[in-house]
């Protein structure tokens, strides 16, 4: 039997390593057969793809570059480690995937959302998510939180007024697939964790 497979969608300082280890901890305690990934990166290819996407240096990478660099990364880690521990009967919980482009490239750059599907067509033919958790908290009150935007992180240095198109990109996936379910992180770790922990539950994750 296939595994399930759950992402985690968020904007920049919404909490989802922080979850993550959370959610990590749990399921280990539960003796859960599952790994826990992330976009992009993932696997050694994946990775090194990652360190070009972020670097602050590269302040002159076009929209699509951008755009297809995230889906080679995206397909390489599908081949080599999602798909062989979907096919095992593992959960694979991933931070971030194709929404993550969808919210990111086709909303707020503007690529529009056929262009990064037709990228990322390998990846929404095979491999969809069961179950995507959005981690729901305003761009300004994530970087509030954080305090301020990582000064390494290309992606995160993009502006406010970027992040907030950001956000509207994922309240319009959300309105689109059922299975993008808003988690309200506002309150604190704890909370949002047993919020989290009740959700997969209810889908019948765990």
């Amino acid at each position: 039997m296939r595994g399930k497979f759950i992402t985690f969608e968020g904007c920049e300082g919404s909490g989802k390593s922080t979850q993550l280890k959370l959610l990590a901890d749990y399921l280990n305690g539960l003796g859960v057969d599952f790994i826990m990934t992330r976009e992009p990166g993932g696997s050694e290819i994946s990775e090194e793809i990652r360190k070009i996407i972020l670097n602050k240096n590269y302040d002159k990478m076009c929209d699509e570059c951008e755009a297809l660099l995230y889906a080679a990364a995206r397909i390489q880690h599908l081949r080599e480690k999602i798909a062989p521990a979907l096919a095992r009967g593992t959960l694979v919980i991933c931070d971030r995937y194709v929404d993550s482009s969808l919210a990111y490239q086709g909303y707020a750059r503007g690529l529009g959302a056929g262009y990064v599907e037709a990228i990322n067509s390998f990846a929404l033919k095979e491999f969809r998510p069961d179950l995507t958790v959005f981690l729901d908290i305003s761009p300004a009150a994530a970087f509030e939180r954080k305090h301020g935007a990582d000064t390494d992180d290309r992606m995160e240095m993009q502006g406010l007024d970027f992040h907030e198109e950001v956000y509207k990109g994922y309240a319009q996936l959300m309105g689109r697939y059922a299975r993008i379910c808003a988690v309200d992180c506002s309150g604190s770790k704890f909370e949002t964790a047993e919020k989290i922990k009740n959700l997969l539950k209810e889908k019948g994750i765990i």
